[in-house]
């Protein structure tokens, strides 16, 4: 796939998946993610890991904007340092919701993995910037950003299982590892 072919769909899949998470805005948990219902009792949480985790989703591709990083070095950081945030929240969030995965333990627990790496690659990829090291920053923060796109390799696989007829709890389970790995 030609370079500008692949950027525009990593642009897309990134932003379109953030805006469809934000469908709870509109439409709150019980219309907007009927499946999550399961999360209504610690609602509060659902709707940080939603909003944070769409908000990191939508504010990579900018990252990896290598005009805004070279051109604009003030709005890269202040938007890193945002992204931060929100993998902090988003990643809380995620190890406290992981516990109630909709198919059991064995989910997760891929879930709750994904939380705790995702959390320890940025940070490590934050410390690698404040103590100047750009090529640890980078590597870690490709790394971030991986684990940042398995929300959208989750919802690739999942309706992909469903069209291949595979049961749900099995194939969610396998993908709760699988989008991140």
């Amino acid at each position: 796939m030609p370079a500008l072919a692949t950027r525009f769909l990593f642009w897309f899949l990134c932003l379109g998946v953030a805006l469809v998470s934000y469908r709870i805005l509109l439409l709150g948990i019980e219309t907007g993610f009927p499946d999550m219902l399961h999360h209504l009792p610690h609602a509060g949480l659902f709707w940080t890991h939603v909003l944070a985790a769409g908000l990191a989703l939508a504010l990579m591709p900018f990252q990896f904007w290598q005009r805004l990083r070279t051109r604009r070095r003030g709005l890269h950081r202040w938007l890193g340092r945002t992204y931060g945030l929100a993998v902090l929240a988003g990643g809380l969030s995620g190890l406290y919701m992981a516990f109630f995965a909709k198919t059991g333990a064995i989910a997760g627990a891929g879930f709750f993995l994904l939380a705790l790496a995702w959390l320890t690659t940025t940070t490590i990829a934050v410390l690698r910037a404040r103590a100047e090291d750009i090529d640890g920053h980078r590597r870690w923060m490709i790394r971030s950003a991986a684990l940042t796109f398995a929300a959208v390799t989750l919802r690739l696989y999942l309706p992909l299982a469903m069209i291949l007829g595979l049961p749900f709890d099995a194939s969610y389970t396998v993908i709760a590892w699988a989008c991140w790995v």
